[in-house]
């Protein structure tokens, strides 16, 4: 087989690198830290897009100090940078150019194969202001991204198939299709809040250690169980808790696996103590699984042990914390005693059915036809044609004239939602840009 062509991302340390590599791949492949030095090796890993492989490899921050680690970490990174068939030259969108960016822009100039400057960390349209004086390093006009959002990569990605090399054996670049075999679903939530006993009671076998001591579970457990869905992988996580609580090596690389698992899972059921409330961590983890990407059920657990007031109280809280979960189901259960647990198999295939919802082409664009004829896009913008691309989960590409603003998606995306009935699982819409009229 035709070797696969490369790209390697390249930058000075701390500057979004892995982040990017992960939001391309769509997992969690490299360990994010916002502090310099977490990435020392390289990095590849496989992946493509409209339908090209491409070989992605992510570098340790190049570092023009004289020690001896962070040099090997710098030479790795001029080797890939050399070699790479594309490099991506990363840099803070938000701090702007430095010297050492300098430093890294003079080696790229050097090469003679395609390079593509990325203004990493704009996540809003606010920020894109300041990327222009990115222009002075020589490289091009810069690509802004948001790698923590999404925002900016499909653009990106088609920018570097533009300049990937033909493929000597057109065979070789067939992405071959996904075939499923079983769904996965993770169990999360903070620590001590009843997933393991949860867990549990799913697979039909005491599967994790459980105990009233927080953290207990060190690793992700998964277990695969045969149900009247068909075959399902449950996975029980470790409890995560705040960053800034994390003091111990061995507890921060359980958070991390954790995320990782969040990430390739298809559902979470995001596990919540009833009798505690909706925390501010709770919030955040649900942020987290949102922007995985993957449908969330949220799990009351506990509830048996409240009275009237508490659990009005908690759906308060419920509305007031998760309120971006609005579509997700909500379940009131006892994993201790299995009350309401005969729920869950119900409410997961619904939202399994949503999750691999396919719309034909034709309903797409009445959808969004009817959409633009109601609420007109700002500034003469609008979408020419509509398809979806991809299931788990539905993913929408749109062609358009010219940016279509995050209020307006937003409002695309919603009318998608509502036409088709699609409940709680996430939609992506994804913009490309050609002629218009």
């Amino acid at each position: 087989m035709t070797e696969l062509p490369t790209v390697a991302i390249v930058g000075r340390a701390n500057v979004g690198k892995s982040t990017l590599m992960n939001r391309i791949v769509g997992e969690r492949i490299a360990i994010v830290e916002p502090r310099p030095g977490v990435t020392r090796d390289r990095k590849e890993v496989k992946t493509d897009w409209r339908g090209r492989e491409f070989t992605l490899i992510d570098t340790g921050g190049w570092m023009s100090t004289k020690e001896d680690l962070d040099r090997k970490v710098s030479e790795q990174s001029e080797q890939a940078m050399n070699e790479a068939d594309i490099v991506l030259f990363v840099v803070d969108g938000i701090t702007g150019v430095n010297d050492e960016d300098a430093r890294v822009a003079d080696l790229v100039r050097r090469r003679k194969r395609p390079t593509l400057l990325v203004a990493s960390k704009i996540d809003v349209d606010q920020h894109e202001a300041g990327i222009w004086e990115l222009l002075s390093l020589g490289i091009g006009e810069p690509h802004p991204t948001s790698g923590v959002h999404g925002r900016g990569v499909a653009d990106l990605l088609d920018a570097i198939v533009d300049l990937l090399p033909e493929p000597e054996d057109a065979e070789d670049f067939v992405v071959p299709a996904k075939e499923r075999d079983h769904l996965s679903i993770a169990l999360v939530g903070r620590p001590n809040v009843g997933k393991s006993t949860l867990f549990n009671r799913l697979v039909g076998e005491d599967r994790s250690v459980v105990h009233d001591q927080a953290g207990t579970t060190r690793d992700s457990v998964d277990t695969v169980v045969e149900t009247e869905l068909g075959t399902v992988r449950f996975v029980d996580t470790a409890g995560m808790r705040r960053r800034a609580r994390i003091d111990e090596d061995t507890e921060y690389y359980s958070f991390v696996r954790a995320l990782n698992s969040v990430d390739k899972s298809d559902i979470a059921l995001l596990v919540i103590d009833a009798t505690v409330g909706v925390t501010h961590q709770d919030q955040r983890l649900a942020e987290r699984i949102d922007v995985a990407g993957c449908p969330i059920i949220v799990l009351l657990n506990k509830w048996d042990l409240l009275d009237a007031e508490e659990r009005s109280d908690v759906m308060t809280t419920v509305e007031k914390r998760l309120h971006f979960l609005s579509e997700s189901a909500i379940i009131k259960i006892s994993a201790l005693t299995g009350s309401n647990v005969q729920k869950l198999l119900p409410t997961l295939a619904g939202t399994i059915d949503d999750y691999q919802r396919r719309v034909p082409t034709r309903q797409v664009n009445n959808v969004i036809r009817m959409a633009q004829q109601q609420q007109p896009a700002p500034g003469g913008a609008r979408v020419l044609y509509a398809t979806q691309g991809a299931t788990d989960p539905p993913t929408f590409t749109l062609f358009a004239n010219r940016k279509l603003p995050q209020t307006y998606l937003r409002y695309l995306e919603r009318s998608i939602r509502e036409a088709f009935d699609m409940g709680s699982t996430p939609i992506k819409l994804r913009v490309r840009r050609r002629s218009g009229d």
